[in-house]
Parts: structure tokens; sequence; C-alpha cells
């Protein structure tokens, strides 16, 4: 999706126009619009223009939205350095309060060009643009303009919904609308997504078109959309501040009585996505030890590096050019010259499996210390006396790994026994003391004064660092910094979806809920639910499942763009952004679990507390649009 100088001017001027009004205004230079849309380069690129919104899943909205949850924990002293998330999670944020994600002035601008694309463009067959091509790239258009209202509302809320190309002569009282009903802007996303679904293929045998608009991300959105809209918190809340919220017109914007029938259109809408991904080549992504069976190292982590046309089919929806240098560095050691403290939570840590498949915790007492589950075999006092040994190609674990080998150290003896026999997404997704680095040739040092610790703020503030998409030959020390795909939305995430929508719409069907479960417990590496042999007990009532999908989703989806966020604002869960967060103690300079030790660094300490709250299940409209637009109504609570 390439942008040329010339449009890029074009959609500043939109964007610029946006900024004063939800819906901007339109140009009146009639002569540029025929000089783009004359012109085959210039109307794709106009096109490829409109493209440019898609969030980039990994450094811009780690940064503006995945902070906000538990699993992401940026060293606190980088609020100096343009991450304002940092002090919004800690209480300090009110509707004048600038956000750096700009949805709001943003996705408009956008919205309207694609509009203006759809009224301009046409065959040029002097030019070899066709009628079809003209067809093909309308529907692209259309799905833009529906993406970009999901996200609007997925985000707010309460968006006004405008479906036609307003024209700049039109009063003021047309172009300042207000917000038009949730379920009505869910509606109306969901119908124009099937109904460009039929006009889009399912993929492209063209690599030049990865990234572009299929009919199976347009049945992906609207299955994560419906997914959303059939959960508490705008399914049935009856909190009075939603029941007694109005748009300008005096129309409830959010129903307050639950209905069931929003679960089984979730469910129709995730089967229907997971049936049409099937029927057209889409699969989990494995990787295989020489004996045939899964590697769940490998396939959990190559899943994000692995293009789809190198063969990695899980995936539904991506934008191929994101800033995946700047995440990675950021959560590389800095005595490896990373920025070192991109970290994650010790709720994260606490939430991954066991390598039998059991849940190692199953909460927190009020000081903060974990309630162990006994059967589970986990402890987090004292230090593994042999090498926890594991049967994959994986090289991360320690010094003499190699791919050859047909097993391999995970974790050395030595080593802090919270990290040891834990399943292979925790390995993954987490770097942690004392743990190896491939790259920097040796154990990485997260002590006060050491190597890659305090007390900079270049450090991890909690003891561990994120390692999750960032790819294993990632070395700032050099400056490789390896293509990986910006994955918005993959297969894994799909099944759990239609795991919790069958649940809640079919709870009696249990058999078809575990496949899907156990379709991704599978690829992990652990234990699937069932009465077979090497099986765990599944859940025992709709109730179990429940909690036990969550647990999968915490764990599968972790520290992918937007899941977690949305996840605890939909289950109505905001609590767990409230209060004391914890991790490894900051000061510590010993290797020591001793609680009575200060300088025991193997001590669960409180590191930050956040304050987030009821109004923070939704972003606010900025006051400078109320002001401007006396039609828009602002979020409850806020």
């Amino acid at each position: 999706m390439k942008l040329n100088i010339y449009v890029l001017l074009v959609l500043l001027v939109f964007t610029a126009n946006s900024c004063s009004d939800f819906l901007d205004k339109s140009p009146d230079d009639e002569l540029t619009m025929e000089m783009v849309f004359n012109d085959k380069t210039r109307t794709e690129d106009w096109l490829a223009g409109v493209y440019t919104a898609i969030p980039d899943p990994y450094m811009p909205m780690l940064k503006n939205y995945d902070v906000y949850a538990d699993d992401v924990s940026p060293s606190a002293g980088w609020e100096v350095y343009d991450w304002d998330g940092i002090s919004k999670i800690k209480g300090n944020w009110n509707s004048e309060s600038s956000w750096h994600g700009n949805f709001w002035n943003n996705f408009p601008a956008r919205i309207r060009a694609a509009y203006i694309f759809l009224d301009k463009v046409k065959a040029l067959p002097e030019q070899n643009v066709t009628q079809a091509d003209v067809n093909l790239m309308k529907a692209e258009a259309r799905f833009l303009i529906a993406y970009y209202y999901y996200l609007l509302v997925n985000t707010y809320g309460s968006v006004p919904l405008q479906t036609w190309l307003s024209n700049f002569t039109d009063s003021a009282d047309a172009l300042m609308i207000g917000q038009n009903p949730y379920d009505e802007v869910v509606d109306w996303i969901d119908n124009e997504l099937k109904e460009v679904a039929k006009l889009l293929p399912a993929y492209y045998t063209d690599t030049q078109k990865y990234g572009r608009a299929t009919s199976v991300a347009c049945h992906a959105i609207r299955a994560r959309m419906l997914l959303f809209a059939a959960s508490p918190l705008v399914n049935g809340n009856d909190d009075p501040k939603y029941a007694g919220y109005v748009n300008d017109k005096g129309i409830k914007i959010f129903n307050s009585i639950y209905d069931p029938g929003k679960w089984v259109k979730a469910k129709d809408a995730c089967k229907e996505l997971i049936d049409l991904a099937h029927t057209n080549g889409y699969k989990l992504y494995h990787e295989y030890n020489d004996d045939g069976t899964i590697d769940p190292f490998m396939s959990y982590s190559n899943a994000f590096y692995t293009e789809f046309n190198q063969g990695n089919k899980e995936i539904l929806f991506a934008r191929p050019d994101c800033d995946y240098g700047g995440y990675s560095n950021h959560a590389m050691p800095r005595g490896m010259k990373g920025n070192g403290g991109l970290g994650v939570t010790q709720s994260l840590v606490d939430a991954f499996f066991m390598n039998n498949g059991l849940p190692p915790i199953t909460g927190h007492n009020a000081d903060g210390s974990p309630v162990i589950n006994a059967a589970s075999g986990y402890s987090e006092t004292g230090f593994s006396s042999k090498d926890d040994i594991r049967k994959t190609k994986w090289i991360e674990g320690v010094q003499d790994a190699s791919a050859n080998n047909r097993e391999n150290v995970v974790v050395p003896a030595g080593n802090f026994n919270m990290y040891v026999n834990r399943e292979p997404r925790f390995y993954v997704s987490v770097r942690f003391n004392d743990s190896w680095s491939r790259i920097g040739g040796r154990n990485v040092n997260f002590y006060m004064n050491g190597t890659d610790g305090g007390p900079t703020h270049d450090a991890p503030q909690n003891g561990y660092l994120l390692r999750k998409r960032v790819h294993p030959n990632q070395n700032p020390q050099t400056g490789a910094n390896p293509y990986r795909p910006g994955i918005l939305y993959r297969l894994g995430e799909a099944y759990l979806n239609y795991a919790e929508a069958l649940n809640e719409a079919e709870p009696a069907n249990t058999a078809e809920i575990l496949n899907y479960i156990n379709l991704i417990r599978e690829r992990a590496g652990i234990p699937l639910y069932g009465s077979g042999d090497g099986q765990i007990p599944a859940p025992a009532s709709p109730a179990e499942m429940k909690l036990a999908i969550k647990r999968e989703r915490r764990v599968e989806m972790n520290c992918e763009y937007a899941v977690r966020f949305d996840d605890i604002r939909r289950w109505k869960e905001i609590d767990l952004l409230k209060g004391d967060f914890y991790g490894m103690n900051y000061y510590g300079t010993e290797k020591s679990d001793d609680k009575n030790n200060e300088n025991a660094f193997y001590v669960r300490k409180p590191y930050i507390t956040r304050a987030f709250e009821k109004k923070n299940y939704w972003l606010p409209i900025h006051q400078n649009q109320i002001d401007k637009n006396p039609n828009l109504r602002q979020l409850p609570y806020w």
C-alpha cells in the first residue's frame, strides 16, 4: 500500500478539516478530483491513503491502547518520553486529555475519503482499469468505512453514523449530527460487512495485495464486534448512568435489557467465519518435531513471524507495514543496546499454565500474595536443581541449544522455581531474570545495578521484559530487525471467540466448545480437556467453562493488540485495572527469595498503583469536539 506525496497532501487536508468537527467538510477543488480519478496511479494511491489509518498493532497501539490492560508493563520512567498512557492508568485522565491513538480525528477523515472514492472512481480502459477493478476497489472502500466505524464504536461506544457523502454547502445542522444508538451502529456495520464480503476474495494470490480487504477479514471483524455487542457491558448493563444516557434526540444509546439473542448472533457469526476460513485453506500455524509431533514452542513463536505467503494461514487480517522494530527494541535488555523497559505484569506471569495444563494460581490475596493451586505442582520458593528439558527445536533457553537436537533445555538448573515447568507459551512470551539470551550470549541481569537492571528507567520495573512478537533474531547491537506482519486478527482468536459465544448460547454443547479450546491447547503443547489418557477433567458447568475460556484467552492472546483491554471492558471487569500491581523486587541485588531480606530480588513487591474506574470502559470524546458540535453527548462517568 504505497502512498505518494500528492495524495498524502490531499489526505492531510481531510485530516485538518476533521479536527473541527467529527465530520469534515469536503474540498471544493473539483479539478483536483478530476486529476486524481482520471489517472490510474493517483486513483490507486487515493485508496491506499484510505488504508493508512489501519492501526499499527506494534508500537503505536501498544503505547496508546494495550498499555491500559493488565498484560503490558512499560517502565514508569518513560512517561516523560511521550508514554502518556502511564499517567492515564494512574488515574490522570479527563475529557480534556489528549489521546495519541486519535481515532476520533483520523477515522472520519479516512471515511470521508472513502466516500469520495466511491463517488468518483471510474473505469479507465485506456489505462487498463476495468469495471471489474473498479468494483473490487469500491468493495475495499466499503470495507474500510465499516472497519473504521467498528473501531470508533468499539472505542467510544457512542458515535455519529454517517452513511452518505455530505456536501460542504450543507447547513451546520446537517453536518453536526449527533450520536446513533450503539446497536444501530453495530447492525449497520454487520450488514455492510456481510454484503461486502460477497464482493471480495477470501485471499489474494498476488503478494503485493497482502493486507488488503478480503471476505475473511469482513467476517472476522463482524464476529469480533458481535462478541463484544453480546457481552455484559452493552447487553443488559443496568447501570443507571447507562440507562439514562441519551443522544441529542433523547434516544437511549445503550439498551439496558439483556438480549440472549445477541449471543446466538455472535455464535453464528463466529462459526460463519471459521467455516469460511477453513473452506479457503486457513488453519492454525504448526511446526513439527522430527517425529511428527507438534513443536509448541516453534509453532507459537513463529506464528507471529511467518508471513501468509510463507505458509502462515492462521493470519486472517494484517497490516503489512508496522513499527515492529521500535516495539522489539523497547523490549530488548538495555545491556544489549535495547531500551530495556517494556515488560509484562506479574498477573500475566501468574496466568500461564503449568506444563501439566493446570493453572498454577487461582487468585490473589489482598496483600498481593498468590492463591496457589496445589494440584498444579507450582512453587515460587527456591531454585531448580535440574534442567527443564522439552522436545523442541526452540534454541532460546540455554547456550548449547541446537535446532538439530531432538530435545533442548528451556530452563537450566538454578532458575527461580516460579519459572520452571511452565507451559511453552510462557517462555515464548516472557523474558525473566537470569534467563538465557542467545543474542546477548549471556543470562539477562535485571538486578539493581545489574547489566540490564536499574536504577535507570531503561530497565524492567518489575523483573520482566516482553518477549512475545520480539523476533528471536532482533539485535539492537547490530541493527538486525527481521520483518514480521502486523497481525490484527488470527484464527486462534476466532476459535476462542466461538467457544465463548457457544458456551453462552448453547452451554449444553460441551463437545463442540471443548473441541475449539482443545485445538488451541494442542498447539500450545499442554494436556487437553477430556477423559482420555493424559487429559485433564473438563469444566463441569457453564460457569466453570466460562472461566476456562477466559483463562485460555488470557494466555493465548496475551500482548496482542486490543484483545485483553477489550475483554476486560466487555466483561465489565475494570476492577482488574485498579490497585497495586506486583512484580519482582526492582531494588533487589541478590539472587534470593527470602521475604525478610530487603535485597532479595525474587520477592513480590508492588511497583505501580493503577486507578482505572467505571468511566474507563470507554474513551471520552474530547471536550473540544463537544464544544464545537453541541449535538454530541459525553460518555457515562466522564
